[in-house]
């Protein structure tokens, strides 16, 4: 959806959910859909619509005014959805804790990190790697025995929340930090990977867009720079630097789009954050988190064409995945990301594999479609999908120490 000029009036939607949709001096919109025709299809490009999913024959849209009279003046047929996607419990939705319930805001989010650090001095290690527009901390968290030193040890990245609404994001990086800070001295399982790796999790990379999409518009998607058109945001899963802008597929030169990808790569003082605490390690693994689509995505991203190592990720990818499925018997799809989803350019995932190798994934968590809930997770199903993620994210460092082990072993990098 596109934000433009402020308006002078609030509304409340709920979409069936009990969650506030917008608030604040943004303009509203609607949930449309659109046929998936080869007309309509034509008739929507270029108008960088925010487009959450394709389903039963028909593309659906988030829509603000402007964008319902531009389908209008090409003649696309559209219908309102937006008070159909109630699931089939909403009480399991609404948010019992406040506006942003279980679900962490900024604050509540960096309170409990020095909160972890200082419960587990010896293997936790709270960094600042950078700062917001607007003037707010990006943390990552460091795991390892000795935290205080840099070791000779596999390192590996997980980061949650490029886009502010997928608030499950946050949640999923923060509860693999607790759960490998306090199952430290239980599970020698655990044990020995911490001992054997150093794992950075960075759960909020776009701290004032999740603070936006709390208090203001819950739908936000982007940081909240201050474009010079008047419009703000820049999509920061697009501002990466390798392929950044390819062939002008995959994000959004225009600055109202959603996927916006800024004046230039690594614009945006997120991104760079994120590429100084990278190119400052060795990483040999990450798992970048979003929401929602119910799979695990890898390279390449801009272009549907297989990377040297696509037998590996998708190995790797389909094992996880497997991974998952025994927990609650929840199926993530796997796949290239630009077969799998769409095509996109400047992404994380893309750039850490572009410029290092690694095996780099994006993880859409659930629900795998709108109709099931898309952003709004309920406070309830935390847990749950981080405990089915759990496996997978284990597996992940599991690997990063056999291939450091296997690199150490032969030099030339033959393995």
């Amino acid at each position: 959806m596109k934000i433009r000029k402020p308006v002078l009036w609030v509304l409340l939607l709920s979409v069936g959910t009990g969650l506030p949709l917008f608030s604040g001096p943004e303009e509203p919109g609607e949930i449309i859909s659109v046929p998936g025709t080869a007309d309509a299809r034509r008739a929507l490009r270029g108008l960088d619509l925010d487009l959450l999913m394709e389903q039963d024959g028909r593309i659906f849209i988030v829509a603000g005014p402007d964008d319902l009279l531009r389908l209008s003046a090409r003649r696309v047929p559209f219908v309102v959805e937006t008070g159909r996607f109630a699931p089939a419990q909403p009480s399991e939705i609404r948010l019992a804790g406040g506006i942003n319930g279980a679900y962490h805001s900024y604050k509540e989010l960096e309170a409990d990190l020095k909160s972890l650090e200082t419960a587990h001095p010896s293997i936790v290690k709270l960094h600042t790697i950078g700062a917001s527009l607007e003037g707010r901390n990006i943390y990552a968290i460091k795991i390892s025995d000795n935290v205080d030193r840099d070791e000779e040890e596999a390192e590996v990245l997980f980061l949650g929340c490029h886009h502010a609404r997928e608030w499950i994001s946050v949640e999923v990086p923060f509860l693999l930090a607790r759960r490998l800070a306090e199952g430290y001295e239980e599970d020698p399982a655990i044990k020995e990977l911490v001992d054997r790796s150093e794992i950075w999790i960075a759960p909020l990379v776009n701290p004032d867009g999740l603070e936006y999409s709390i208090n203001v518009y819950r739908y936000w998607r982007k940081n909240r720079r201050a474009n010079a058109d008047g419009t703000f945001g820049v999509d920061l899963n697009r501002n990466y630097g390798y392929m950044w802008g390819r062939d002008d597929q995959g994000s959004s030169a225009a600055p109202d789009a959603e996927d916006y990808r800024g004046v230039s790569a690594f614009s945006e003082p997120e991104t760079r954050a994120v590429r100084e605490l990278f190119l400052a390690g060795n990483f040999l693994a990450a798992i970048s988190y979003h929401s929602y689509s119910q799979s695990i995505l890898y390279p390449w991203g801009f272009a549907d064409v297989p990377t040297d190592k696509d037998d590996l990720l998708r190995g790797l990818g389909l094992e996880m995945a497997g991974l998952i499925e025994t927990v609650n018997g929840r199926s993530y799809a796997c796949g290239r990301a630009a077969s799998t989803l769409y095509v996109t350019n400047g992404d994380l995932t893309d750039w850490t594999f572009g410029v290092t190798g690694i095996p780099s994934y994006t993880f859409e968590l659930p629900p795998v479609d709108i109709r099931h809930g898309g952003f709004f997770n309920a406070e309830d199903e935390i847990e749950g999908i981080f405990r089915e993620n759990l496996p997978a994210m284990l597996r992940l460092v599991e690997f990063a120490i056999q291939d450091f082990a296997g690199s150490a072993d032969n030099p030339s990098g033959l393995h």
